[in-house]
C-alpha cells in the first residue's frame, strides 16, 4: 500500500485587492481541505505513537484531513519556483506578519495583509497546512483532524498531567487542556478522589495538595435570573473542565494529574506536512486526478523551504530528528529550513496524551516538560550522563540546510545555549550545513508593528528591539545557499572560548547595577527527568521523576557596560541603544513575583541627561552623552544598518525603513523627551 493525498480547493480569491508585486504580478489565494491516507505498517510512518491503534478504512489505511491554503502568483510561471511553507503557530499563520511586516491574520486577503510585499516580490508560493490536531475551531485557525487511539474497541485511557496559572483574580474554571483553543482529554471519572490537584508558588517548590472536596470536574455557566433577581450561575458537571470555587490564585502553579481517555494520534501532523510538501514539489495530479495547483499554467516547484517560530521551530527540529524530511519515496522534502526561537527543544507531540499547545519548559511555566530532551544540537554529540550518542541531523541524503535563529530570551528561558554546546556546556562545532545566529538583546516575540510598549503582568516594559529585517535577510541567504551554493554568513553565537557565553554568576557580575531593577535568579540547569519505562514509545509516566544530581548546564550571553549582549547579530537598535534590552522580564507582585515571565524581555531606558543620571545613581551613560539630538541618533541607526548590509545580515531595502522608524528617537517604542 502507498500513501494517498487529495487536495480539494474550495475557495479562490484575489489577494491584496489585485495588487501587482513586481515581476511576480498579482497573487491569488486558494483554500480547502487536504485529505490523507497512510499505510500504518510502512517504514515511512514508523515511530508514530499509537498509529497501530488508529481505525483503518477498507483499504487498511489510516485517514486524516487538514485545512490548507496556498498563496501564489495568478500567472504561475511568473513565480520563482519555490514553495515557502509557514508552519504557523498553534494554528495561526505568521509569515506575512514577520517577513512582510503585515498585520497578523489567519485569513489574509487585503492589501494591508500584503505588508511590504517581500515574499510576493520574491515570487514565492506560500503554503499553509493544519498540522496540530488538538486545536478546536475558531479564529480561522488551521486544523488537522486525526483519529483517536482505540484498544479493544474502546478509546485508550491513561494518566494526563496539566498545569494552570491564572493571570488575574476571579478565574475559577479552566478547560482541562488549560487553553480555550485546545481540545481536552476527557476525564474517565468525575470523582476527584481518583485525581490529584496540587498548588505551589514556584516551579521547584513542594506541591501542596488541594483537598478533593474543594474542587470538581465542572464548568460554570452564567445568565440573567428571573423576577428581578439579577445574574445567576450554574455549576455543570463536565469531564473536560476543572472548577475551583475559591478561585485560582494568580501566579501560582496548579497541577492536575487525572485519568483521561481518547488520545489523538497526534504524530500524524509530521506525516501530513511531509506528504503535502512532497506532493507540491513532485506531484502532477493527486490521487483523485486533480492537477497540482502550483503547476497550473506552467508553474514549477524547484525548491521547498520551511519556517517555524517557537512551537513550530521545535516542530521543525523534531521532524528532522525523527526522519520526516524524507518522503515516502525517500526524497528530500525541505531543501532548507529556518527554525526560529525554538531554543534547544524538540516537540511534545508524538506522545500519548500530549498537549501540543503547551509551551516548552520555562523557569516558572511548564518547567517539567518533555520537549527539552537530548539531542539538543544538530551534529552528533554524547549525553555524558547516559553515554548515548545522537544528533538532530543524521541523514545526509535528506537533511536540509539549516539557518537556526534565536533571541536572548531563548538563552534565559529555552536553554538556547545547548544548541551550540555539548551536555557539559562546552562549545561544539555545528555541521557544515547549519548556521546559528543570536539576535542579540531581543525577545522571543518581536512584533514588527509594535506601538507603545506595555508591561502586562511584568515589572518592566517589554523588549522593543525590532528584528524583522533579519527574517528577510535569512531567507535570501538560504535561497542563495540552496540554489547557488553561496555560503551564508558565518554563525554568530556566543562562545565559551572567547568569553561571550558565560555562567549566570559571571553574567551577574557584568550586568550594570541599575537602580530599582532586580535581576533573575538565573536560568537553572535543565533538570534530568525520568518519564518511565515506556517513554521511548511515547507513553509517559506523570508526573516525571526528577533525577538526582546536576542537570544540563544552561549558559547566557555575556553583556557590555550597558547590559546588552556582546555577541551575536546586533540589530541597529542594539548597536545604537537607547536602553538596556534584555531577553528576560520578571513577574510582578501577586503574579509569581520574581520569577521570569514566559518569553518576555525588558526595556530598561537609559537616563536622558547627565543630571538625570546623577539623580538616579545610574551607572549607564545618558542619552545626551551618546547623541546630540534625534538626528544624531538616526544617523547612528543608519550606520549600524549599513554595517549589517555589508555583512549580508540585512538587506539594502531595509536601511531606509530603519532610518524612518528611528525618527523622533524611535517613538513610540521609546519615550525620549530631551529635544
Amino acid at each position: 500500500m502507498t500513501n494517498k493525498i487529495e487536495l480539494r480547493v474550495e475557495r479562490r480569491l484575489a489577494f491584496a485587492d489585485g495588487q501587482e508585486f513586481g515581476a511576480a504580478g498579482a497573487y491569488e489565494r486558494l483554500s480547502g481541505k487536504a485529505l490523507f491516507a497512510v499505510d500504518p505498517g510502512a517504514p515511512a510512518q514508523a515511530g508514530i505513537t499509537d498509529l497501530d491503534k488508529a481505525p483503518r478504512d477498507p483499504d487498511g489505511l489510516v485517514r486524516s484531513s487538514a485545512d490548507f491554503s496556498l498563496l501564489a502568483p495568478v500567472a504561475r510561471a511568473r513565480g520563482n519556483g519555490r514553495v515557502f511553507f509557514d508552519y504557523g503557530n498553534r494554528g495561526n499563520i505568521r509569515c506575512l506578519q514577520f517577513f512582510n511586516d503585515a498585520p497578523g491574520s489567519n485569513d489574509p486577503r487585503s492589501a494591508a495583509h500584503g505588508g511590504n510585499g517581500f515574499l510576493m516580490r520574491r515570487g514565492y508560493a506560500v503554503a499553509w497546512l493544519g498540522w496540530q490536531a488538538d486545536l478546536l475551531p475558531g479564529d480561522d485557525r488551521f486544523l488537522l483532524d486525526v483519529p483517536v487511539a482505540m484498544e479493544g474497541g474502546r478509546p485508550v485511557s491513561g494518566q494526563v498531567r496539566v498545569e494552570y496559572i491564572a493571570d488575574r483574580p476571579g478565574i475559577g474554571v479552566f478547560p482541562l487542556s488549560s487553553r480555550a483553543s485546545t481540545r481536552s482529554h476527557p476525564a474517565v471519572s468525575l470523582d476527584t478522589r481518583r485525581a490529584s490537584l496540587t498548588m505551589r508558588r514556584y516551579a521547584t517548590d513542594p506541591r501542596i495538595p488541594v483537598p478533593h472536596d474543594q474542587w470538581m470536574f465542572a464548568r460554570v455557566e452564567g445568565g440573567t435570573g428571573l423576577d428581578n433577581q439579577g445574574g445567576e450561575r450554574g455549576v455543570v458537571p463536565s469531564d473536560q473542565h476543572i472548577h475551583l470555587p475559591a478561585g485560582f490564585r494568580p501566579g501560582w502553579i496548579y497541577e492536575l494529574v487525572y485519568e483521561g481517555h481518547s488520545p489523538l494520534v497526534l504524530g500524524l501532523g509530521h506525516v501530513a506536512v511531509r506528504d503535502f510538501i512532497a506532493f507540491l514539489k513532485h506531484g502532477a495530479r493527486d490521487d483523485a486526478g486533480t492537477p497540482n495547483p502550483l503547476r497550473e499554467g506552467g508553474g514549477r516547484v524547484e525548491k521547498a523551504y520551511a519556517w517555524g517560530r517557537s512551537q513550530t521551530g521545535r516542530l521543525i527540529r523534531d521532524a528532522l530528528h525523527r526522519g520526516f524530511n524524507a518522503d515516502a519515496q525517500g526524497r528530500r522534502v525541505f531543501d532548507g529550513v529556518l527554525p526560529h526561537v525554538s531554543g534547544a527543544g524538540l516537540m511534545w507531540m508524538n506522545h500519548r496524551f500530549a498537549n501540543v499547545i503547551v509551551a516548552a519548559g520555562q523557569e516558572h511555566e511548564d518547567h517539567f516538560n518533555p520537549a527539552d530532551r537530548f539531542p539538543f544540537t544538530y551534529g552528533e554529540s554524547e549525553d555524558h550522563f547516559t553515554g548515548r550518542r545522537d544528533a538532530i541531523l543524521k541523514r545526509p541524503a535528506t537533511d536540509p540546510l539549516v539557518l537556526h535563529t534565536q533571541t536572548s530570551t531563548e538563552y534565559w528561558q529555552r536553554r538556547g545555549s545547548l544548541v551550540h554546546t555539548d551536555t557539559r556546556g562546552r562549545d561544539v562545532e555545528l555541521p557544515a550545513n547549519v548556521r546559528a545566529y543570536l539576535w542579540s538583546s531581543s525577545q522571543h516575540f518581536a512584533d514588527p508593528r509594535l506601538g507603545r510598549p506595555g508591561r502586562g503582568i511584568c515589572r518592566n516594559e517589554i523588549n522593543v528591539v525590532w528584528t524583522s529585517m533579519f527574517f528577510r535577510a535569512m531567507l535570501d541567504a538560504l535561497d542563495a545557499w540552496a540554489t547557488h551554493g553561496t555560503e551564508p554568513p558565518a554563525s554568530r553565537v556566543p562562545r565559551r572560548a572567547d568569553g561571550t557565553l558565560v555562567p549566570f554568576e559571571e553574567w551577574k557580575r557584568q550586568f550594570p547595577a541599575i537602580p530599582g531593577v532586580p535581576v533573575p535568579r538565573g536560568p537553572s540547569a535543565l533538570p534530568r527527568l525520568d518519564w518511565g519505562p515506556d517513554a521511548e514509545r511515547g507513553v509517559l509516566r506523570e508526573p516525571p521523576q526528577v533525577l538526582p544530581g546536576e542537570g544540563y548546564p544552561v549558559l547566557v550571553p555575556a553583556v557590555d557596560d550597558d547590559g546588552n549582549d556582546v555577541a551575536g547579530v546586533r540589530a541597529p537598535m542594539v548597536e545604537a541603544p537607547l536602553a538596556t534590552y534584555t531577553g528576560w522580564n520578571l513577574r510582578a507582585r501577586g503574579q509569581g513575583e520574581g520569577a521570569m515571565h514566559e518569553f518576555t524581555g525588558s526595556t530598561l531606558p537609559f537616563p536622558e541627561t547627565p543630571e538625570h543620571r546623577a539623580q538616579l545613581g545610574d551607572p549607564r551613560r545618558s542619552v545626551r552623552e551618546r547623541h546630540a539630538d534625534a538626528g544624531s541618533y538616526a544617523r547612528a541607526i543608519e550606520a549600524a544598518a549599513r554595517a549589517l548590509v555589508a555583512q549580508r545580515l540585512m538587506l539594502e531595502e531595509d536601511v531606509p525603513r530603519c532610518v524612518a522608524a528611528a525618527a523622533n528617537w524611535h517613538a513610540p517604542r521609546h519615550d525620549v523627551t530631551i529635544d
